[in-house]
């Protein structure tokens, strides 16, 4: 006989509550006038992001446990990330609250009269607002799925507005067009290797959840090369989503492409949950088949890191450079997945927030500098920036810094509790190439920071804009974020050491 499942409101309500403020936008959209649609949809994320994460607050100290039928796991590691997805998912919101980024009507066609009209009569796509609820839904769902369906389920939930926000730009509309065609159809691949990768694990194991396949391991006599080829496909599909080489194809183009609040949101928080999602899997269901499956990751940590790094080098475009840095901290964030300890699932929640908020500190920074066209990403034409604006060059620079991992910042402290956590678990070949790699991707940075405040301008048209009090607020934040805990780490380093467990 059938029994209704048992929901725990109480643990699932952080989610509900995104949920829910996302289905209120899309009622607001249909029924409410244009003139109070912008604000209304700010206000709905802005509040619902906000409770979410005072419930996230209000259940944190709960003694580990499962919710949803034991779909879903609410332990210490779990909750941190949630609250790190909504931390940079509230910051995010604030830089697209600017929906002067965002296209006019999206069904247009680039150039058209259609599309002229739409400008001409200040229409705003405010869409977006409960599309970006969807995808931090999703998001949040993703860490804590303790089974194959639910997990890909939330892949889908998170992935699925980021392909349709991709193509929202206001400017530039054909390059946003294309980005968002080319996210969905290789994420639509990637998916499929999730899938593919699932179904394997299923008929190894015969069950869907991690406890269940890591039990799998001790007790079926099946032929482990079903177990490892489930492990290398459903690794492709979360090796897409945080960009690691050789599934990178995607991020320069996409983050080039896409509108820069959408850029900055998906680089901090979609690595976040994905990352988040693979610790999970690893630490839990691949714990006890480790030796199958570390020199593979650590491989790609190596190639991940010494690629994004040389190639970032020759980029001339401030999105794609930013890109393929992304993919070197990729690669960096993989060395902790590799040391499989406590020690390394707690550097690498450190390394969510130190890097979430320098990315989108900066990406925040490449909004604000612009001409008649709009936005300016030629790194060429950045050149004597600080003469014009030492405030914005400032910010920038600091987030560079922490970047490339210099002391004081928070990137440093990131990247010295990851490669430390490495040593520990004698992974030292990684924590070498990670140090070389990082001496490399410093290079560039700092030509960057140069080129800003000791370059000849080479640009008359470019002007630094005066930001909304939204994205300043929003700019402010990464600022403070990456010095306090450069200066003081402590601050949140010892309670991640406390909730940095998973549930078995």
């Amino acid at each position: 006989m059938l029994s209704a499942p048992h929901l725990n409101y109480a643990l699932l309500a952080p989610i509900l509550i995104i949920l829910g403020a996302a289905l209120l936008g899309v009622l607001v959209e249909a029924f409410i006038s244009k003139a109070l649609r912008s604000r209304l949809q700010i206000g709905i994320s802005l509040i619902a992001v906000i409770a979410a994460f005072i419930q996230l607050i209000r259940v944190r100290n709960l003694t580990s446990t499962s919710a949803a039928v034991g779909s879903v796991a609410i332990d210490g590691a779990g909750i941190y990330i949630q609250l790190i997805i909504l931390a940079l998912a509230f910051v995010g919101l604030l830089y697209i609250a600017d929906t002067d980024n965002f296209t006019a009507q999206a069904s247009a066609i680039p150039g058209s009269t259609e599309e002229a009209s739409s400008i001409a009569a200040g229409s705003q796509q405010t869409e977006v607002f409960p599309l970006t609820l969807f995808a931090i839904a999703g998001m949040m769902l993703f860490p804590i799925a303790t089974d194959l369906i639910t997990l890909f389920v939330a892949l889908e939930v998170l992935s699925l507005p980021l392909y349709l926000m991709s193509g929202l730009s206001r400017r530039r509309r054909l390059l946003s067009q294309e980005a968002a065609l080319k996210y969905f159809l290789l994420g639509a691949f990637s998916s499929a290797f999730f899938l593919f990768g699932a179904a394997f694990l299923y008929g190894y194991s015969g069950s869907l959840s991690l406890n269940g396949i890591a039990d799998g391991v001790h007790s079926s006599g099946a032929n482990s090369v079903f177990l490892l080829i489930g492990i290398i496909f459903l690794s492709v599909g979360l090796l897409f989503k945080v960009g690691a080489v050789p599934f990178h194809s995607w991020t320069p183009d996409v983050y080039q492409g896409a509108p820069t609040p959408i850029t900055g949101f998906m680089a901090a928080c979609t690595k976040a949950a994905a990352f988040g999602a693979m610790l999970r899997i690893f630490y839990v269901g691949f714990n006890d088949v480790q030796w199958d499956w570390k020199p593979i990751i650590s491989a790609i940590a190596v190639i991940t890191m010494v690629f994004g790094a040389i190639a970032a080098i020759v980029q001339r475009d401030v999105k794609r450079t930013l890109a393929f840095s992304s993919i070197t901290h990729a690669g960096f964030i993989l060395i902790a997945v590799v040391a499989l300890s406590k020690n390394g699932l707690a550097a690498a929640l450190f390394y969510f927030i130190s890097y979430g908020f320098a990315t989108l500190g900066a990406f925040g920074i490449v909004t604000l500098v612009r001409d008649s066209s709009g936005e300016i990403t030629d790194l060429n034409r950045w050149s004597g920036l600080g003469k014009r604006s030492p405030l914005v060059a400032s910010a920038f620079s600091l987030f560079m810094l922490s970047f490339g991992g210099i002391p004081l910042t928070a990137g440093f402290i990131g990247k010295f509790s990851v490669f430390t956590a490495s040593y520990e678990s004698g992974n030292i070949n990684l924590v070498v190439f990670g140090v070389l790699t990082s001496a490399v991707a410093l290079f560039f940075y700092l030509k960057i920071v140069l080129m800003i405040f000791f370059g000849e301008s080479r640009s008359d048209t470019l002007t630094v804009v005066i930001p909304s009090i939204l994205t300043r607020v929003a700019i402010s934040i990464c600022v403070i974020v990456t010095i306090l805990l450069g200066v003081y780490p402590s601050l949140i380093f010892n309670s991640l050491q406390t909730f940095a467990t998973f549930l078995h």
